[in-house]
Formats: structure tokens, sequence, C-alpha cells
């Protein structure tokens, strides 16, 4: 996307010092820049080939975010934040929304022309030390997102949520395949490693840390239980808090 074909936005609030700035930028790029309010629609935009500059001096994340949102749908459009604070305002805001580029407000017009030239040629323009800390960030979340959860092992984690659907011994072995014995000897360990007494207070546990647990019908899962006890004429003999 050079400067000859693609167009330039810049999304901030039009004022003398937001024009003068254009001038400056238009004058060293050749190229024409146009202005657009952060109220807008991504909509007004035209040309799917087009480089858009989120001045983050006049628009709040959120609305940063629906921009990055409604740009994600169009082909073309590359998005780049400018006068940011520092990298830690940086990291923040790329927490949430995908931008190619970030600008801050200490860069000068010079490095601001060439961050916006590298963009145009479809290139990335951020410091070392900002990759540095999104890659560990995302690292991180990668760790977080694969180590167990109280200690506890995948196995048990179904069986907790099973639990809070109201399932019985019974149809919590029926429905993960092992015995009663199996699911009684994983009661006892979750209860250990949570360091909680009963049922109740295991299911409170699991929805604090866990969020909102699968659903899955507590008759039907204990449909298989009640038919096999009406078999052998037996009531559950489901040991107290296991």
């Amino acid at each position: 996307m050079k400067c000859s074909n693609a167009k330039i936005i810049f999304v901030t609030d039009s004022n003398s010092q937001s024009r003068l700035f254009i001038e400056h930028i238009e004058a060293r790029l050749k190229c024409e820049i146009s202005l657009l309010s952060p109220v807008d629609s991504i909509e007004a935009i035209k040309n799917n080939n087009a480089l858009i500059l989120l001045d983050a001096a006049e628009m709040d994340d959120s609305r940063m975010q629906n921009w990055c949102v409604s740009a994600a749908g169009k082909q073309g459009l590359v998005l780049a934040a400018i006068n940011l604070r520092d990298e830690n305002h940086a990291t923040q805001v790329l927490a949430s929304v995908y931008l190619k580029g970030v600008f801050y407000r200490r860069d000068s017009v010079d490095l601001i022309c060439k961050g916006i030239s590298k963009l145009l040629d479809d290139h990335l323009w951020m410091s070392r030390s900002l990759m540095t800390q999104l890659i560990e960030r995302y690292r991180n979340q990668q760790l977080n997102a694969y180590r167990p959860v109280g200690g506890l092992t995948q196995r048990e984690l179904e069986i907790i949520c099973l639990l809070g659907s109201g399932a019985s011994n019974n149809a919590i072995a029926r429905q993960l395949f092992v015995s009663e014995h199996t699911v009684k000897s994983h009661l006892y360990n979750i209860f250990r490693k949570l360091d909680v007494r009963n049922r109740i207070q295991a299911t409170n546990w699991a929805r604090q840390n866990l969020g909102v647990l699968p659903n899955i019908s507590a008759s039907a899962a204990r449909k298989p239980a009640e038919t096999r006890s009406a078999k052998n004429g037996l009531a559950g003999t489901d040991a107290p808090g296991l």
C-alpha cells in the first residue's frame, strides 16, 4: 500500500492543532490525509485501501476498540494509534485492540512520517521493547491457560462440573465411563485440594473460580442411577460428603 494509491485517515477532533499536524504530514509524505471525528462510523471510509490513525488523546479505549472491531471485517484497512502516553499505555491499549503501529506523544514529525511509510509498506511499527512486552504477556497467557486450576487435574475438573449439575456418583461414573469407586477417589482428592468438606462447598468454589459450570440435565444424569437402584431394589449408598 503505497502513498500514491492509499488513503490516510486521521481520526481525531477537528481543531487548529490537528489541522496543522495534517499539513505537516502531507507536506512530508506528499499525500492527502482526511480527517474524521471519533464519533463518526468507519462506514464513512469508502476506500478499503486505507491507513487509519486513531488519536489516543481524543478517544478512549472502548471507542478505539469499536473502530478496530468494525475494521476487522474490511480487507485493506490498517489501524495504528497515535499520541499514546508511553509504552505502558500502548501495552494497555494493545491488550484489547489490534493495531499494526503505535506512535507516542513524544515522537517527532520525522519519526511519525517514517512510521507511516513503514505501515504503508505493510510493516509493523512499534518499538522492540514493546514487542518484547507483548510477547511476554502472550507467553504468560498461554502458561495460565494450561496451568491446572486449584491444582485440579482435567479429570477432576470434569467431575466437579458434573457435580455442579447435581449428578450422583453413579451418574458421574456412567457419564465418564469409570467406576463409582474411582469417582469417590477423585472427589476425595478434590475436597482435599480445595480444602472443602462437601459437595455444596466444592460446587460453590467451582462457581466462584471457574465461572458458569457446564449444565447437564440433573434429572437425566440421575436417571441411570435411579434405574439401576430400582432394578436392584436398593437406594443410593453414597458415603456422606462424597
